[in-house]
């Protein structure tokens, strides 16, 4: 999904489209972080519009293509409001991937508990709520979007993103995305702030020796050269990343069949400071003369005591 991709069957190819990016369908969770995402592909010049019928979207995506659109970005936010039309997204994405113009589905998500205390700190209740529980809004409304995440191109957890680590996320997904190519994100964290639920694969490097413990070391982070130097040079980890990028780069074609254009990689350690920040670096810069790739590095844990 959410890109351009060969005709089966023998079909017509699909039309070209005027847009400089695939468009994007944000969606997910009832307090997720919708509103957030929006407001950053705003600032990134994106035109974005709020809970269209999903009837209307074909529609809609159409008269942004055409010859006279003043668009070339457009993100389309649908939630709850909007998922309550007659009208299966399911069918409406296979229908505008037929046409050419198949959105990148970004789907926001947090846990429970989180999803409450955000209720909770705003005093709104949620629009599946009715008179029973929150909890009971929120099960409703995970039920409702199991088939719509599950058909998601992004997963992007906030449970414990600050508003500037949401804007990295979403910039180091969107920030130079092209047609036609594989976008990987690179995810250092701490294993003690909780380990990412949106990654598609995830490494534990807390087999390597840990910087903290040298005195010297401590203070810095695994994008300074004293630690990366440190991290890289231990014995076991050059041959470590080494068959990582050799098992990853056979999966980008499968990947690319199943039609995955985004991928998550989750490096953890015990804090996300020194380990899992130098090797998500150097697998980035590796991975970046692999294939046909788009690949950003973020840090999740980085500045969290």
């Amino acid at each position: 999904m959410g890109s351009m991709i060969e005709n089966p069957e023998g079909r017509a190819p699909a039309a070209q489209t005027s847009f400089t990016t695939p468009p994007v369908l944000i969606t997910g969770m009832s307090g997720g972080g919708l509103s957030s995402a929006a407001r950053v592909l705003e600032d990134k010049g994106f035109f974005v519009t709020h809970n269209l019928p999903p009837q209307l979207i074909p529609e809609f995506l159409e008269l942004c293509v055409s010859e006279d659109s003043p668009v070339d970005k457009v993100a389309l936010v649908t939630d709850v409001r909007s998922r309550m039309f007659h009208g299966s997204f399911k069918d409406i994405l296979a229908d505008l991937k037929e046409r050419g113009i198949g959105p990148t589905v970004l789907f926001m998500d947090a846990r429970d508990d989180v999803l409450i205390r955000r209720f909770d700190s705003v005093r709104r209740t949620h629009p599946l709520q009715g008179s029973d529980t929150l909890h009971l809004g929120i099960d409703r409304e995970r039920e409702l979007t199991l088939e719509l995440k599950a058909n998601s191109d992004i997963i992007i957890d906030t449970s414990n993103l600050s508003v500037h680590d949401l804007r990295r996320a979403i910039e180091a997904s969107f920030g130079n995305m092209a047609h036609n190519r594989q976008h990987v994100t690179i995810e250092s964290f701490g294993f003690k702030h909780g380990a990412p639920r949106d990654a598609d694969l995830m490494i534990d490097v807390r087999f390597i020796a840990n910087p903290y413990w040298v005195p010297e070391l401590r203070g810095f982070r695994g994008i300074d050269a004293p630690v990366s130097d440190y991290v890289l040079s231990r014995d076991g980890v050059g041959l470590f990343i080494d068959n990582f990028i050799t098992m990853f780069a056979s999966m980008l074609e499968g990947y690319q069949h199943e039609g995955k254009s985004f991928i998550t990689i989750a490096v953890g350690c015990t804090g996300g400071h020194h380990r899992s920040v130098a090797v998500s670096e150097e697998i980035g810069r590796r991975l970046n003369a692999v294939g046909d790739t788009d690949v950003n590095v973020i840090h999740r844990d980085i500045d969290r005591s």
